[in-house]
């Protein structure tokens, strides 16, 4: 039997039980749909990652506080903070691979200008640290050495900050204060949006960090240490080399202190979000194989029931595969039937969360391409052994059958 007849026959069996097709395709459709819903969602989810990771800036290494143990106490990443300017100019001095050092402090403080006041991040850096960060200007420029040197009372302030605090006006060369202590603007970031932690980059006051510790936070510790590495190819040897280096100045003490790369860091906040797409994930192989198993169960029904047409067909002189055939024909279909309705499913449940929940989405044709590929060969899978059944049935015994 040719092709084309086998597969109107095949459509004209499965349009006579309209409703229970349906139904039987309803796991894969599920199936394909939670695969393509899942893949939208964890691409989109991946790309926002990467434009977050990027924001960080360019082969970015951070040494942070903690990881210690004293007096039986022992603390983590974040811990009492023993990192000091000369570890910072240590590493600038020793570590071939760095490119740039940023000495950081930070904390929150209520800052005023302009007859208003907001509550905000205040950063001490050295000048490197906009180098570092890849983070442009949108008006003015960066302080100096001489400013660090001097504890300089000089500021930077983020998008957020300036639309705050100057509404209606060009906030360069403004003074806004900082534990009452005057400060002189000398340059507005561009925008960066959120970080990986969902934090507002642009709600930022960056000073010279000898400003912020004396004037500021009046303390003798940094916060944290930036670093940039020469390449992406290099980053790893700097971590390394900054982690050996430190452990060297700490002449036998346990390390106080943790080294992380950007890339660390993004997988540490996309850990959760990668289980739970593994989860998903199973969940939709699990629909695709309970869809497969419906094509089956149905198939070897409408074999049943078709037996007397199986033994007529095979007693006027059709053989034992185009019977196979029909029967694999009509499983595909019903499983093609079923990925397709699936992808447009999936689609439309991307963007169904994608307006409600404000979730970024990518939909990728690949998968979805893919998902359809895979419902039909289910379709084929589990269709065969109620094809092979029906191609073994005795015309004789098929003809009797009531």
């Amino acid at each position: 039997m040719r092709f084309a007849n086998t597969t109107k026959v095949a459509l004209r069996a499965l349009r006579r039980n309209k409703l229970r097709s349906l139904l039987t395709a309803l796991g894969l459709i599920i199936g394909v749909g939670a695969v393509i819903a899942m893949v939208s969602i964890g691409d989109g989810a991946k790309s926002q990652v990467e434009a977050q990771v990027a924001s960080l800036g360019q082969n970015v290494v951070t040494v942070f506080p903690g990881n210690f143990t004293s007096g039986g106490m022992r603390s983590g990443w974040g811990g009492a903070s023993s990192l000091t300017v000369e570890d910072a100019e240590a590493i600038a001095r020793e570590v071939p691979g760095a490119v740039a050092v940023s000495c950081e402090s930070r904390s929150r403080e209520q800052v005023l200008a302009n007859g208003l006041n907001w509550n905000t991040q205040v950063l001490g850096e050295s000048p490197d640290y906009l180098q570092i960060r890849a983070w442009p200007f949108s008006d003015g420029g960066t302080f100096s050495e001489q400013d660090v040197r001097a504890m300089g009372k000089v500021a930077i302030i983020g998008k957020t900050v300036a639309d705050q605090l100057f509404p209606h006006e060009d906030p360069l060369g403004q003074t806004l204060r900082i534990r009452n202590i005057p400060f002189k603007i000398v340059g507005v970031l561009s925008a960066k949006g959120f970080n990986l932690f969902g934090q507002d980059q642009d709600d930022v006051v960056i000073v010279p960090y000898t400003s912020h510790m004396k004037r500021i936070a009046r303390r003798t510790n940094l916060g944290s240490i930036l670093i940039q590495a020469r390449s992406a190819e290099e980053i790893d040897q700097v971590q390394q080399q900054i982690t050996d280096l430190l452990t060297q100045r700490r002449k036998g003490r346990e390390p106080d202190f943790t080294v992380r790369n950007q890339v660390e860091l993004a997988q540490m906040a996309t850990a959760t979000s990668k289980t739970i797409g593994a989860l998903l994930l199973w969940v939709a192989v699990i629909s695709m194989v309970v869809g497969g198993i419906g094509v089956m169960n149905i198939m070897l029904v409408s074999v049943t029931e078709r037996t007397r047409e199986i033994g007529t067909r095979l007693a006027v002189g059709a053989h034992g595969k185009d019977v196979m055939l029909q029967f694999l024909a009509e499983a595909f279909a019903l499983a093609a039937f079923g990925g397709l309705i699936g992808v447009g499913v999936g689609i439309g449940t991307s963007h169904l969360i994608a307006a409600n929940m404000g979730w970024p989405i990518e939909i990728s044709v690949f998968w979805s391409v893919l998902s359809f590929g895979i419902s039909g060969l289910v379709g084929i899978v589990f269709g065969f052994f109620p094809a092979w059944k029906a191609a073994q049935l005795d015309p004789i015994e098929a003809l009797r059958f009531e």
